[in-house]
């Protein structure tokens, strides 16, 4: 046995095991050329990547390291006793290697999978192998039955007597924060409306990142539970409920792999609206240069995939195809964005005319699944409720219920980015603003990011800021205004 020991490194969804070259017990050359092994003591085990360690301050001859979310997931204490032993292959290798040659495969094959992936079984190329073999091809019958295979594993919600709605963005444009409006608007009128969001992988900010600046986020599902009773919504982070867990571990690798299929996105979003117990859900689709989706017939070909998909597992599902063509808003960035949210629900005159307007759209969309409300006065409820002040009113009770964070103001650093010369703003790279926002420090410093001055449409004089840059830290100052100086992604007409 060796001693356990826990090693200060973060390895992002996947589980790591340090072994000393110089083990006693068990000889390093042996477990090299494994792709896992596995490590238990008193009933638990865990499945890890072994590293070996030429360090023997890091970890002693007789220690065995585990990466931080390694250790987390085995729960024993430090100097537990713990033994090592080869991985036995997962049961679904069969099923993977079917599906590189073309082969399609069935509800069971791909459940068999996507238990394998979240009990870490897989290492990231096997994990790659499988995705890019998907992406190749997925029958629609595929992404029902993948669909319903990432639901299956994980927890899943249940709300009895309750109408449970929902709302989903394929997202792709930076500032679009509108969930966070729409929650406290639908929850206002009385609907369920238990909202689990997502960090950003690659963005500034997801919707998690920015309410994590308003209220606590990391809430298990029984607490999820009891604050959707007491106010009808909540928006929290959705890797914390454990919903489709799967999820997050293959867009980890997707991102990696500039992956981002119509069919793996379908699959997805609805199996954690499925397992988050949603019978209602409004998709918004964005259409946009710089968007993920970039015409309005892809658009209509992702709508067809996720009606079929939401019949076959009986979700009542709309989908809004929208504006994608800029950013929504003004801010980029958690602090930034949510400072928006809030200009929008409070009512001020400061709030983005096009964030409070698509917002609304969303909300009266959902709002007319009440069958309380006649037809086509669900968008008149949804103003009625933002201008009254009751929609704000309501997410100072969701964010009371799940919390209050402290305040987070914007990065002290600012630089404005400055038009070259006189005209209109012609075009705005979503893709361009969100890596200088990212590259500034957002969503890992809440207050980074971009606060933009002008959008599509407006005239601009020479020299005037088409936005301003804020930052935490000099290094991520230094290189978000490199970046913007080389490129704003700003198109300007010249002036006549």
């Amino acid at each position: 046995m060796l001693k356990l020991r826990r090693v200060a490194i973060d390895t992002p969804r996947e589980n790591v095991v340090y072994l000393a070259r110089e083990c006693p017990i068990y000889r390093a050359e042996k477990f090299q050329g494994l792709a896992k092994i596995e490590v238990s003591a008193n009933g638990r085990s865990v499945l890890a990547v072994l590293n070996i360690c030429d360090d023997a301050e890091l970890l002693h001859a007789d220690e065995l390291g585990l990466s931080e979310q390694a250790f987390r997931q085995l729960g024993l204490a430090e100097g537990s006793d713990v033994a090592v032993a080869q991985a036995g292959p997962p049961a679904s290798r069969e099923a993977i290697h079917a599906k590189v040659t073309g082969a399609r495969l069935g509800y069971a094959e791909f459940e068999s999978v996507i238990r394998d992936i979240v009990a870490n079984r897989y290492s990231k190329m096997e994990i790659a192998a499988f995705l890019i073999a998907s992406a190749s091809f997925l029958t629609t019958e595929e992404v029902l039955a993948l669909t319903r295979a990432m639901a299956a594993v994980g927890s899943r919600l249940v709300w009895p007597g309750q109408t449970v709605v929902d709302k989903h963005c394929i997202g792709g444009i930076p500032g679009n924060r509108t969930s966070m409006i729409v929650v406290p608007i639908v929850a206002a009128h009385g609907l369920a409306i238990p909202k689990t969001s997502s960090r950003a992988i690659t963005s500034p900010a997801g919707t998690a990142d920015t309410m994590e600046t308003l209220a606590r986020v990391e809430i298990s599902a029984e607490e999820m539970q009891d604050i959707v009773r007491a106010v009808n919504g909540c928006i929290v982070w959705g890797g914390h409920v454990n919903l489709s867990p799967a999820d997050d571990i293959l867009i980890s690798v997707e991102r990696q792999l500039g992956i981002d299929t119509r069919e793996q996105l379908v699959a997805s979003i609805l199996s954690k609206k499925l397992a988050a117990g949603s019978s209602y859900l409004v998709i918004d689709i964005p259409i946009g240069p710089s968007a993920k989706v970039r015409s309005l017939a892809e658009a209509i070909r992702l709508r067809k995939l996720f009606e079929f998909v939401g019949d076959q597992i009986g979700l009542s599902l709309q989908v809004e195809i929208t504006d994608g063509s800029q950013p929504i808003g003004n801010g980029v960035g958690p602090a930034l964005e949510a400072r928006d949210v809030l200009r929008v629900l409070n009512g001020d005159p400061a709030a983005p005319g096009d964030l409070r307007d698509r917002a609304l759209l969303l909300a009266g969309r959902i709002l007319e699944f009440d069958p309380a409300l006649r037809g086509g006065k669900g968008s008149q409820r949804a103003a009625e409720l933002l201008a009254s002040g009751t929609a704000s009113r309501q997410m100072e009770r969701i964010i009371a219920a799940q919390g209050p964070s402290p305040h987070v103001a914007p990065g002290a650093m600012v630089e404005d980015v400055l038009a070259p010369h006189s005209g209109v703003v012609t075009g705005i790279d979503c893709y361009r603003i969100a890596r200088v926002a990212r590259i500034a420090g957002a969503p890992t410093d809440k207050g980074a990011g971009v606060d933009l001055f002008k959008k599509v449409g407006s005239p601009v004089e020479a020299g005037e800021p088409l936005y301003r840059i804020h930052a935490e830290h000099a290094t991520d100052f230094h290189f978000a205004t490199e970046m913007a100086g080389q490129d704003s992604g700003f198109t300007l007409s010249t002036a006549s």
